[in-house]
């Protein structure tokens, strides 16, 4: 397998290179009938390109625009793969000349020339943080889908660079460029994220992901759990070295009956398992959120940029699970 393309039922395939004519995703199974148009897209995008995010952001600048090639017919998707693509307007090829034949730290270069024998070195190639656009495009998508059952996916940063947020409040998420749920943090990590920048350095961070309204039994027994697949989506995305589901970590700590999410009446007490039982959804009837935690490391740091990203992987996961349990349900 070429390990290019991700789902069962949902599939998405992202092409393209950082410095290629374009970067874009090919999505198969996606119901007929879905309303989509470019803007439902296009709004997933912005949130995503280069030069959003403030001081923490690449200095390429890309409108990031995306052309739907085919799949949709008068605002409807029509049941055929929906080819997604966003040209590339600012790659500047030749401020890579320098690093034909040097192998950058904490990049793919190596790998990929191990791997393949040769290699693109104009941006990262294939390697590029760039990659991601397609994902989002086709996240989008799957969000559209998501909507109609009732499901959202939100993320935001709850760390940066060593400083962790106060509180979280969604409803600061848009008040700053980090989509951070605390201002006041918020503030301080920009202020960070200024002074490392002068010190020619990058940061790390953890993105926390909320996914509610899933409904019981997505998953599959033993080797295709939700929360591995989770995983899977999450770990794919490029410098991400770290998943948390729940209480993640935190339950090596604990005891079992600490651990254990409370069954009452109305729903769970509690929500260490991550809404996820033996795999599959529990439904989480106390509407209680699903909590993931990841940590990511690119331009001077991932955040905010990854945060669009990692609600489409969660986003693809989501429906392609939700289809296949609609397959036998």
């Amino acid at each position: 397998m070429a390990g290019n393309t991700f789902g069962s039922v949902f599939r998405v395939t992202t092409w393209g290179e950082s410095h290629g004519t374009a970067v874009g995703a090919t999505l198969d199974g996606c119901p007929p009938g879905l309303p989509l148009t470019a803007r439902d897209i296009q709004a997933e995008l912005d949130r995503r390109r280069p030069g959003r995010g403030g001081p923490a952001a690449s200095p390429r600048k890309e409108p990031d625009a995306v052309e739907i090639l085919s799949g949709v017919f008068e605002g409807q998707t029509t049941g055929t793969p929906i080819a997604l693509a966003i040209f590339n307007k600012d790659a500047h090829s030749k401020s890579y000349d320098n690093l034909k034949d040097i192998f950058r730290p904490g990049h793919g270069d190596i790998t990929y020339l191990a791997k393949y024998g040769l290699r693109d070195h104009r941006g990262g190639g294939r390697a590029s943080a760039r990659e991601t656009a397609g994902r989002v495009a086709a996240g989008a998508v799957a969000k559209k889908l998501l909507a109609l059952h009732g499901i959202t996916v939100r993320a935001y940063t709850v760390a940066l660079g060593g400083i962790t947020t106060g509180k979280r409040n969604l409803a600061e998420i848009n008040d700053n460029p980090l989509f951070c749920p605390d201002n006041e943090a918020a503030a301080t990590m920009i202020g960070h994220i200024e002074t490392v920048r002068k010190e020619g350095d990058t940061l790390g961070g953890i993105v926390e992901i909320l996914a509610t309204g899933c409904p019981a039994g997505l998953g599959e027994p033993v080797f295709e759990k939700l929360d591995a697949a989770l995983a899977c989506a999450l770990m794919s995305i490029g410098a991400v070295k770290g998943v948390e589901i729940g209480a993640g970590f935190a339950a090596a700590g604990m005891r079992g009956s600490e651990n254990n999410d409370v069954i009452l009446p109305g729903g769970f007490a509690t929500n260490n398992s991550g809404g996820i039982l033996a795999g599959i959804s529990n439904g989480n009837l106390a509407h209680e959120p699903v909590a993931v935690s990841i940590g990511g490391r690119h331009d001077i740091s991932a955040i905010p940029r990854i945060i669009p990203v990692c609600e489409a992987m969660v986003a693809l996961t989501l429906a392609d699970h939700l289809l296949r349990q609609k397959a036998i349900a």
